[in-house]
């Protein structure tokens, strides 16, 4: 599949995508041994040779990974406290991965790693409106009056918080299990939406991210993603 020399240029950590257009400008590229300053220019990773400054560059192998998190561990790769990472349960050649979004200390459940910047701001920024589904245990029996208002937005601590869909699947005196859709992702919102109708979530679990399910992959154990999954969560153009 054919990218814009820039692009390549980016993969391979050689410049940012700006930077890497003044390198092809100024003459320093070479595909196939012929300079070339044209930045529409498009190149097949697989076949053809590009240079800088006389050097090859080879784009950097991108990975897709998700992963179970579960209880206990963050999403940061570094912590002054030394709390456990999600990192800790990668492959240690795996190190330079980051998480797709965060799930926070006391959460668990689907979270994607990877080290391909767009891929993250695809899934992170507000505009391209990703759902992620969680299931959430509460205290108690959650009722329609307290379900009803998180899909037509609550105000917390300032900020306007909103659910896409909220659906009670079981629930008794003791506890309820309720399905939240969400396309925003704001710090801590799936727990703070619950807060601001009185019900104390005990457990938070996401399952599902745009179309990936978490299906029956076990409690801290990862998987790397498909092809065609990640396709499926990628915009139209997106590898250009």
């Amino acid at each position: 599949m054919s990218v814009r020399l820039q692009k390549y240029l980016a993969d391979a950590g050689v410049a940012s995508r700006r930077a890497g257009e003044e390198i092809i400008v100024s003459g320093r590229v070479a595909v196939n041994g012929k300079v070339v300053r044209e930045l529409g220019l498009k190149v097949d990773p697989l076949h053809d040779r590009v240079a800088v400054d006389g050097a090859l560059v080879k784009p950097k192998r991108k990975l897709y990974v998700a992963l179970n998190k579960p209880r206990g561990y963050i999403c940061s790769r570094s912590d002054p406290l030394k709390r456990r990472s999600v990192s800790d349960l990668l492959p240690k050649e795996w190190s330079n991965l980051f998480s797709v979004g965060r799930l926070d200390l006391n959460s668990e459940g689907l979270i994607f790693l990877t080290n391909d910047g767009q891929f993250s701001l695809r899934l992170t920024h507000p505009r391209y409106q990703i759902r992620k589904k969680y299931l959430v245990t509460v205290e108690g029996k959650a009722s329609p009056d307290q379900l009803i208002p998180m899909t037509r937005g609550v105000m917390h601590d300032g900020e306007k918080l909103k659910a896409e869909r909220v659906r009670l699947v079981r629930g008794n005196n003791s506890q309820s299990l309720v399905e939240v859709d969400l396309s925003e992702g704001k710090n801590r919102e799936v727990r703070r939406l619950f807060e601001t109708q009185g019900l104390t979530v005990n457990r938070l679990q996401r399952v599902q991210i745009g179309p990936i399910k978490l299906g029956e992959l076990r409690s801290g154990k990862w998987r790397t993603l498909t092809e065609p999954e990640i396709k499926s969560l990628l915009p139209s153009g997106a590898a250009e």
